[in-house]
C-alpha cells in the first residue's frame, strides 16, 4: 500500500449565490421563468460536477423585494438543495440585499469550509432598479475583500432593468447581459452557473497569492458564449415578451 491510499483531499467549497429580485414588476411570466431555470440549473449533472477534483458546489439564494431574505441559513451542497419556489411583490431593495451579502461573504460566515473556500460566485437578476439606498449598500459591499476575489455576472430582465446599477454590482458592464425573453433568462442562468462554478473552482482561491483574475476569466469566457449563441443573438434585436 502507497503512502497516499486511503487518503482522501478535502475539496475547497464554492459558494454559487443566486441574487433574485423578487419586487412586483417581477410577478407573473419573470418570476416563473427563474423559478424554473434555477430549478433545472440545480438538478444538472454537469453543473454538479462542475467543482470537479477541486471543489465542491454549495448553493445560496438571495431574494429581495422589500428587504432582502435567504432561503437557507447556510450554503446547501447543490446535491441535497431543494428549491422552494419564489414569489413576488413589493419594492426593489438592491442596496440592502447588497449589506446582507457583505455579512456573509466572510471566513465567519459562508466563507468558513475546512478545505478553504474558492472564489464565491454571484450571479444578480433584476428587471427594474433600486428603491433602497443602492449606492451605500453597493460601496460597502465593494470594501469586502472576499467580494473583490469573487465572480459576479448579472442578468438585466427587460428594458426597464436598471444597467448602471447592474455594473456598478459587477464592477464592469460586460458582465451584464440583457435578455427579452424566457427562453434567453432561462439560458443565461444556465450558461453563467456552468462557467462561473468552473472557472470559480479552477481558478481563484480566496486566499493566497497572486493569480489571475476569476472574475476577468468567467466574463472573457461567458461573453464568447453569449456572443455566438443563437438564443442570445436573436433575443437581442427583439422587444420584450414577458406577460
Amino acid at each position: 500500500m502507497g503512502m497516499f491510499d486511503g487518503v482522501q483531499t478535502v475539496k475547497k467549497q464554492l459558494v454559487l449565490t443566486f441574487v433574485v429580485d423578487t419586487s412586483g414588476s417581477m410577478s407573473g411570466e419573470k418570476i416563473g421563468a427563474v423559478n424554473t431555470a434555477i430549478q433545472e440549473a440545480l438538478a444538472d449533472p454537469e453543473l454538479r460536477g462542475a467543482g470537479g477534483a477541486d471543489a465542491d458546489i454549495h448553493v445560496a439564494v438571495l431574494e429581495f423585494s422589500s428587504g432582502c431574505h435567504w432561503q437557507t441559513q447556510m450554503p446547501v451542497p447543490i446535491a441535497s438543495y431543494q428549491w422552494h419556489p419564489l414569489d413576488a411583490e413589493g419594492g426593489t431593495d438592491l442596496g440592502a440585499a447588497c449589506r446582507e451579502l457583505s455579512k456573509k461573504l466572510d471566513r465567519s460566515a459562508f466563507l468558513n469550509a475546512p478545505g478553504g473556500s474558492a472564489a464565491p460566485v454571484l450571479l444578480l437578476m433584476s428587471d427594474g432598479e433600486a428603491t433602497d439606498d443602492f449606492d451605500r449598500g453597493v460601496n460597502e459591499l465593494k470594501q469586502n475583500k472576499y467580494y473583490k476575489q469573487s465572480i459576479r455576472l448579472a442578468c438585466a430582465i427587460g428594458n426597464d432593468a436598471n444597467l448602471d446599477e447592474l455594473a456598478k454590482f459587477t464592477s464592469t458592464k460586460e458582465a451584464v447581459l440583457k435578455v427579452h425573453t424566457p427562453e434567453a433568462l432561462k439560458k443565461w442562468i444556465r450558461v453563467v452557473s456552468l462557467t462561473a462554478s468552473k472557472v470559480g473552482s479552477e481558478n481563484q482561491p480566496t486566499q493566497g497569492g497572486a493569480v489571475d483574475s476569476a472574475q476577468d476569466t468567467a466574463v472573457t469566457a461567458v461573453v464568447n458564449l453569449t456572443k455566438k449563441d443563437h438564443t442570445f443573438i436573436e433575443d437581442s434585436t427583439s422587444g420584450d415578451d414577458w406577460n
